[in-house]
């Protein structure tokens, strides 16, 4: 088994993937296969979250490109600023994990969620795409 213990900045070139959810990437512990089927196991430091593009290599330098997992999410989009912002509060009162971008929010599929927006007025849209989610305000970067 691969052991894969530290996220590097350099441009290696990695010899395999590794798809993970978002879940999956914020574990420091976990046991799994890379994309060929090797089993690799990450030891990280706790409160790590990979990230898309993300290289990380083992004790003898063995690269591994980090891939985001299509999940099932939810898309809101709008141009209505006052709309949007009431969408992200009333999503961030709840402590829900999000993706934001300019007139488009994204969470994990959640039907009680789903419900709360639409009464809003804004329409969800339901996906399978990556997630990757705004950090938390007090969230080292």
């Amino acid at each position: 088994m691969l052991r894969l213990t530290k996220r590097i900045t350099s441009n290696a070139t990695a010899f395999d993937s590794l798809t993970l959810t978002y879940d999956s990437r914020t574990k420091s512990r976990l046991l799994t296969k890379t994309d060929r089927g090797i089993e690799v196991g990450l030891s990280l430091p706790r409160g790590m979250v990979l990230h898309e593009g993300d290289l990380l290599a083992s004790e003898e330098d063995q690269v591994i490109l980090i891939k985001a997992a299509s999940e099932p999410v939810s898309v809101v989009r709008t141009s209505d600023p006052c709309l949007f912002a009431k969408a992200c509060y009333h999503l961030g009162n709840r402590h829900v994990l999000l993706a934001i971008q300019s007139g488009e929010l994204m969470y994990l599929r959640d039907h009680v969620l789903d419900q709360l927006i639409e009464h809003l007025g804004l329409t969800v849209e339901h996906q399978m795409l990556p997630f990757d989610p705004e950090f938390g305000a007090y969230h080292a970067h």
